[in-house]
């Protein structure tokens, strides 16, 4: 469905204020983020999330509406992924923790711009040649299965080319140069400071991860304004999810077991509903399924949390 221009530039309007309010306002002074504050961050960006939600589920319809919200859940969920790799990164770099909000905010900046190239490319791609759609869904399975027969993303990007090599391409300050990520060295000379290399490692990892995550949302819909504005939402939610989850990611042993599934099943998804003499996988199953996968490796992961506790104590 084709929106009015105004309705593109009046959403990115709100979200550029939004942010610069965050930024300007709430997070102007380097602080560390509490766990409480994250907390709160996270639900208003979700409440805010919803709120659009039923903008589109008003104007536009239940379809619609329906589409969002599973765009929407998908990729908040996928980013779970990116939570796991962030806190690697920034535990390798040394971030200090009343810089990190600053950084992720700027990556996230970034995320928006690099997101929109990926999504407005692959529709045009599946545009232009509709049998690409199973590559894809081929694609999502593949990396579906790597995942849930592979190692642990986290530690093995730690020694990975993304930042081995990161801090080689400028001039680096070996010094944090308080929330700057430009600094001037002894001999006056312009370098960058390791707050700037975190960023751009950040947005790679943003990159890498959307080639498994907006795929996975072109199975759900085909319409760019709710691809673009669910993968917005989800982004912007990130940095606060972040700071909420970033202590206890290691309690959540299944959520990786989960988020493996979730990309086999929409890869599945793709391929099944590309035929069109077959009948299409309601999107409404796709949320339902989704959210089985993600709370029900949650929960799993708790009970073995307990059941393991449980036995520690009994064995004490």
């Amino acid at each position: 469905m084709d929106y009015p221009i105004w309705v593109w530039i009046a959403f990115n309007i709100f979200i550029l204020a939004l942010l610069a309010f965050d930024l300007g306002v709430f997070h102007r002074e380097a602080k560390e983020i509490s766990f409480r504050e994250a907390i709160w961050t996270t639900g208003f960006y979700i409440s805010i999330a919803l709120l659009f939600d039923a903008l589109v589920y008003y104007f536009e319809g239940p379809h619609k509406g329906i589409e969002f919200l599973t765009a929407y859940f998908l990729e908040y969920a996928l980013s779970m992924d990116n939570i796991m790799v962030f806190v690697v990164v920034l535990a390798h770099f040394q971030v200090p923790p009343q810089y990190q909000m600053r950084v992720l905010i700027w990556g996230i900046l970034g995320a928006l711009v690099l997101r929109g190239i990926f999504i407005f490319a692959g529709i045009a791609l599946i545009s232009a040649f509709g049998g690409v759609v199973i590559l894809l869904g081929a694609f999502l399975i593949y990396t579906g299965v790597r995942t849930l027969r592979g190692g642990n993303t986290a530690s093995e990007l730690e020694d990975s080319w993304i930042i081995r090599t990161s801090d080689r391409v400028f001039p680096v300050s070996p010094h944090y140069d308080g929330p700057k990520f430009f600094t001037r060295s002894n001999g006056g000379g312009l370098s960058v400071t390791p707050l700037f290399i975190v960023l751009i490692v950040l947005n790679v990892i943003d990159i890498l991860f959307a080639v498994d995550s907006i795929p996975a949302v072109f199975a759900i819909t085909r319409d760019p304004f709710i691809v673009y504005t669910s993968n917005v939402f989800a982004v912007l939610g990130l940095r606060s999810l972040y700071f909420a989850l970033s202590g206890m990611l290691d309690k959540f042993r299944y959520l990786k077991v989960g988020l493996s599934l979730v990309l086999i099943f929409i890869g599945l998804k793709m391929i099944y509903n590309y035929p069109p003499e077959w009948p299409d996988i309601p999107t409404e199953w796709a949320l339902i399924v989704t959210a089985v996968l993600i709370f029900g490796s949650i929960l799993a992961s708790l009970v073995r949390n307990y059941f393991d506790k449980s036995s520690d104590v009994i064995q004490s």
